[in-house]
């Protein structure tokens, strides 16, 4: 089949940073599913893992996370999907990627795709809406519903492609007071549209923001970018025993400014239900699964910014520069082969 890889760590720009391969197309076994990639979109977590070295045994690696396909084979354990079964999911850390024509993934992190989307929009999806779901819910502990005291809620980067879909859960699901960061004209507009009551700029203080808006200190802090550049104004703003979650990897983050506050500081990445297959793996099943219930209902919107064009090395490389530039709205996607 075919597919797209790296070996050497290279700038995006590089002819060789990724390739086009020829690799065998596996074939399901146990509780995995082998999905015809019809669509994937790209995350930082491509980009992250093609710049972080070369590969191990000199092979290629293939990358790409998110996809949307058709089941084209269930292996002999599966009990949740079968052939000609429409999937969308978010993929496994430790298992070759979503860039290529056919994709083993196991069930249990696996999605019925949203009938409402084509596959492109779905794609767009799954890895920021898992990301998104267990930052507000798993981490923050934000309650499903609408409680009339449940405070308001910071997302930083509102624009970017979890800030886009945690503006919209929040919204959609919880009484808080939902407020995103954005520093441009069309980042801000954006999350607005998302559902965001009021969005502040990054670029400037937070606390005079808020006060601003009439808006009291968040009790839940999410965070999708530069936490690092951002952790005194968070420190600053967020309520007495708040909550605040984090996505990224800042190289350093002192932590003594949340204690006088007590503050509980939470660490998200979706990946580790699969990379350690958790007894409660099959959440990530549910949880797309919901989000695909509340895409048909008309609740939640796809968060696709721009189709780049179909799965090739040239097209990923262009992709991974426009995702390297950090100055994208919502999700880059890529049809299939």
């Amino acid at each position: 089949m075919k597919a797209v890889g790296y070996i050497k760590s290279l700038p995006f720009d590089h002819a060789d940073s990724l390739i086009d391969i020829e690799v065998p197309t596996p074939v399901a076994g146990g509780r995995d599913l082998l999905v015809a990639v019809k669509a994937i979109s790209v995350n930082p977590v491509d980009t992250k893992v093609r710049k972080s070295g070369d590969t191990a045994d000199g092979q290629p690696r293939i990358l790409g996370w998110d996809a949307a396909g058709i089941v084209t084979q269930a292996g002999p354990d599966c009990r949740l999907f079968k052939a000609g079964d429409a999937v969308y999911y978010a993929g496994a850390l430790g298992r070759p990627g979503t860039n290529a024509e056919f994709h083993l993934v196991d069930e249990r992190i696996v999605g019925k795709k949203p009938a409402s989307l084509d596959f492109l929009q779905a794609a767009a999806l799954p890895l920021t809406t898992v990301t998104a779901w267990e930052g507000l819910f798993d981490r923050l502990a934000m309650t499903i519903g609408k409680p009339a005291d449940q405070g308001a809620v910071l997302i930083i980067g509102g624009a970017g492609g979890v800030g886009s879909i945690a503006v919209q859960l929040a919204r959609r699901l919880t009484g808080a007071t939902v407020v995103a960061t954005a520093s441009r004209p069309e980042t801000r507009d954006w999350c607005l549209k998302l559902g965001a009551h009021a969005v502040i700029d990054h670029s400037r203080p937070f606390e005079a923001q808020l006060k601003d808006l009439g808006i009291d200190p968040p009790s839940y802090v999410f965070s999708t970018t530069a936490t690092d550049q951002h952790l005194e104004q968070i420190a600053a703003v967020i309520a007495p025993q708040g909550r605040f979650c984090l996505i990224d990897d800042p190289q350093s983050l002192d932590i003594r400014l949340l204690k006088r506050k007590a503050v509980s500081l939470h660490w998200e990445f979706m990946f580790t239900r699969s990379l350690f297959e958790t007894p409660d793996m099959i959440a990530q099943h549910n949880i797309l699964d919901e989000v695909a219930g509340l895409v048909d209902e008309g609740l939640i919107k796809t968060t696709l910014g721009e189709h780049v064009g179909g799965i090739s090395a040239a097209t990923l490389r262009k992709t991974h520069g426009l995702l390297e530039s950090g100055r994208t709205r919502g999700k880059l996607v890529l049809s299939g082969y």
